[in-house]
């Protein structure tokens, strides 16, 4: 007699999140109402960004981990841009180098002491006005206002909406503007490595790496999503119609070269979607979530291949396993607070704390007081059982939101 299989078998199902204490949390931050579908946040192991509003221009917070409480409202920004500042990425080799995106069509990068120059891997800069510029962000934060800027890329004719460093090659940027325009930089010589246009008809409202840095997809206005070969300048696949709605969708690239995307139906209800790239035609899986009107953001974890789903105006972030199984898409659980969330910050898999199973870690919040990053020596099979850190942002804080596995 055969027996059918109940329940699905995960290391991960019973992943659960618990928000930090209020004290643990970044207070009295007005954080950006620009009315644009970014995550306004950035987090790694040293400092948490946060786009704020701020009058004559553009800027953002950078504040140490362990900086937490109540931010004085005079405490210094980086506000060397004209315009809103509309993206922010930390570099994935140096804790002390960001980048920003603004409405004044500029990209700016900010490095701390030693981030440039020969000796480090980097070109060394002469700061002529069409070389890089970069900020000096010391080691435990401002303590003054940054205005002067070391590295600008200047190449975009309207707003610049997304920057995102290359996953493996050291100095090397991509931005997107709603000129419709992708262009890669070498960011230690200001120079363009390629600019690819005419490939997008509208506004792109996402842009991700594969894993190994050699391609890159794009979510656009048109409803299509491409894979790009940034060397060759080509379309490799393109995917008409991923999402029948009108609203704004979003595509990452998956370990194993997948791509996950969320959406809108012709219903505005919105959607969740895996594709295979080698067969753009049906979506390996297709799932309705909800009615709401809120952009969905994905982030996603490629050592345990769980995708965090978070809508913007949402109280909620819910997770999902991607497996080779039927319906590829497994929901694991929801994690629910009662105030919506503005944006999030996804701490990298090096900043978590191994030795309380963290798998991801939001920027809904930040670091507890006197915490500081673990050990990065840790073996990648801790890493694995270690919970995660989400960083929320409210309309006056961030709030820390810690995913745990549970361990016998």
């Amino acid at each position: 007699m055969s027996f059918r299989k109940v329940v699905r078998q995960s290391k991960f199902r019973h992943v659960f999140g618990q928000a930090v204490k209020n004290d643990q949390c970044y207070d009295d931050i007005r954080v950006s109402r620009v009315t644009w579908d970014s995550t306004f946040c950035a987090v790694n192991p040293s400092f948490v960004a946060i786009i704020v509003e701020a009058s004559g221009g553009g800027a953002f917070l950078v504040l140490p981990l362990h900086k937490t409480g109540r931010i004085d409202k005079s405490y210094p920004t980086v506000c060397g841009h004209t315009g809103p500042v509309l993206d922010i990425d930390w570099c994935p080799h140096n804790d002390h180098v960001i980048a920003s995106g603004s409405e004044d069509c500029t990209v700016m990068v900010r490095g701390g002491p030693g981030s440039w120059g020969a000796g480090r891997g980097h070109a060394a800069l002469s700061l002529s006005p069409l070389s890089p510029q970069v900020w000096q962000i010391p080691e435990n934060g401002l303590s003054q206002p940054l205005t002067e800027p070391v590295v600008v890329l200047e190449g975009h004719s309207k707003r610049v909406g997304i920057v995102t460093w290359h996953p493996t090659a050291r100095n090397v940027l991509l931005s997107a503007g709603c000129d419709n325009v992708v262009l890669i930089w070498n960011v230690g010589t200001a120079e363009e490595l390629y600019r690819l246009d005419g490939l997008h008809p509208d506004l792109i409202y996402s842009v991700s790496w594969s894993r190994d840095g050699s391609r890159f997809c794009t979510a656009c206005k048109d409803k299509s999503v491409r894979v790009i070969d940034p060397r060759r300048g080509t379309v490799v696949a393109e995917k008409e119609r991923a999402h029948e709605g009108a609203r704004p969708m979003r595509a990452i690239f998956l370990a194993d070269g997948k791509i996950f995307t969320t959406g809108f139906s012709r219903m505005s209800e919105r959607q969740l979607a895996l594709w295979d790239t080698e067969n753009l035609e049906e979506p390996m899986g297709l799932q309705e979530l909800d009615s709401s009107n809120g952009a969905l953001l994905p982030f996603y974890d490629p050592d345990t291949n769980v995708v965090y789903v978070c809508g913007k105006g949402d109280s909620s972030i819910r997770y999902f396993e991607i497996t080779d199984e039927p319906p590829y898409i497994h929901f694991l659980n929801t994690f629910t607070s009662k105030e919506p969330q503005r944006g999030m910050g996804w701490m990298p898999k090096r900043g978590l704390d191994v030795s309380k199973c963290e798998i991801a870690r939001w920027a809904r919040g930040c670091w507890g007081r006197g915490e500081g990053p673990p050990d990065p020596t840790q073996t990648l099979r801790d890493s694995l059982c270690s919970p995660g850190r989400f960083y929320k942002l409210h309309e006056r804080k961030c709030e820390p939101i810690i995913m745990t596995v549970p361990r016998k």
